[in-house]
């Protein structure tokens, strides 16, 4: 495979965003407010119906679109609703296989092509290979769905650049991922109807119950004292500290950037819980995988949400908010920092 093309950014201006308090908690030792807190997860976890349908989408022919893991659960639901509008779908798998078999399915279901990528945001060398193929392909792009995701996985398994495997694959590699494919989204808004391109990253609840340990990203007693739901909902919180900064940083450059929590679902993405776990949590509140793209589509289609720029997304495609630290301006900047120095080395790409 031949070297990536130069997709290093130019400075970005930035965005002011609302709700960003500068008095709050900087670790998990002090939650903030308890009570907003639980009000948002009760109204996230038992949600009303839902006011929006993908039949609602606009048209989306000419639209070139990315959705990573959409094979499967969530993402392969995204990428059916995305083709029954006429998107140009690119499914970002680790899987040639079970990439093959979903567009299989997805071809019998809406007549359309979705088109295989290879990503394994596991590498970020496989990363920087996945962002070369697309550019090589195409000169926009106007919605990027950070959906993949992984989930309670054996505390053991690390990333192939030896980050904590959750938060190398929910953070680091879809940091990286973003970062590369700027300026595809940045050629995308031009030819955009509104004139924006869309971020649109799947986190989860989970961001409400733990915020940054900043020692536990990579191997090392922090982590494995922590455990790995505690790092799941560490990096579901980062995807949203990361959402907004791209908000913040990309927001004047025509760039809207949002997080979601999808719901409690039927998915695969909980293949690494105890099954009696699952059957006790299924009977009680997941709901299906195709509800659980409804959140990501409306923000990532719908002209209404390009108000809400860097804001959390909750079920069914309703605007919510996440615990008060995810607002912090100085938890955003370190991550920040800290994903860029991390990824430096792949931004950096020559040409054949």
């Amino acid at each position: 495979m031949s070297p990536c093309k130069n997709t290093s950014s130019p400075r970005a201006s930035q965005l002011e965003l609302p709700h960003s308090p500068s008095n709050v908690a900087k670790t998990d030792s002090n939650c903030g407010s308890g009570l907003k807190t639980a009000k948002a997860l009760w109204t996230s976890s038992f949600p009303p119906k839902s006011q929006f349908s993908t039949d609602q989408i606009p048209d989306l022919t000419g639209r070139v679109v990315i959705v990573t893991g959409g094979n499967a659960g969530v993402g392969k639901e995204t990428v059916k609703a995305l083709l029954e509008h006429d998107a140009k779908v690119y499914m970002g798998c680790r899987s040639k296989s079970k990439a093959e078999v979903a567009m299989k399915e997805l071809k019998e279901a809406t007549g359309k092509d979705a088109i295989f990528l290879e990503l394994d945001l596991s590498s970020l060398e496989s990363v920087k290979c996945a962002a070369q193929e697309f550019l090589s392909k195409e000169n926009e792009l106007h919605i990027l769905f950070l959906n993949a995701g992984v989930m309670f996985p054996p505390i053991e398994q690390l990333t192939q650049d030896g980050y904590d495997l959750q938060f190398g694959i929910n953070v680091v590699g879809h940091h990286l991922l973003t970062k590369l494919l700027l300026p595809a989204l940045w050629a995308g808004k031009e030819s955009s109807p509104d004139g924006h391109a869309r971020i649109m990253t799947t986190s989860s609840d989970g961001a409400y119950y733990f915020t940054i340990n900043w020692d536990s990203f990579k191997d090392g007693p922090v982590r494995k004292k922590l455990g790995t739901q505690k790092m799941y909902f560490q990096s579901k919180f980062a995807n949203v500290v990361v959402a907004r900064e791209l908000a913040r940083r990309y927001g004047p450059q025509g760039i809207i950037s949002n997080a979601c929590h999808p719901g409690h679902l039927k998915t695969d993405l909980q293949r690494h819980v105890p099954a009696w776990q699952t059957k006790i949590i299924e009977k009680a509140m997941l709901y299906p995988a195709s509800n659980g793209a409804l959140t990501q589509l409306w923000g990532g289609t719908m002209p209404e949400t390009l108000q809400y720029n860097g804001e959390f997304f909750i079920p069914w495609a309703r605007v919510g908010r996440c615990r008060d630290e995810a607002y912090d301006s100085e938890i955003g900047e370190r991550l920040w920092n800290y994903l860029e120095e991390e990824t430096k080395a792949f931004q950096t790409t020559t040409a054949a």
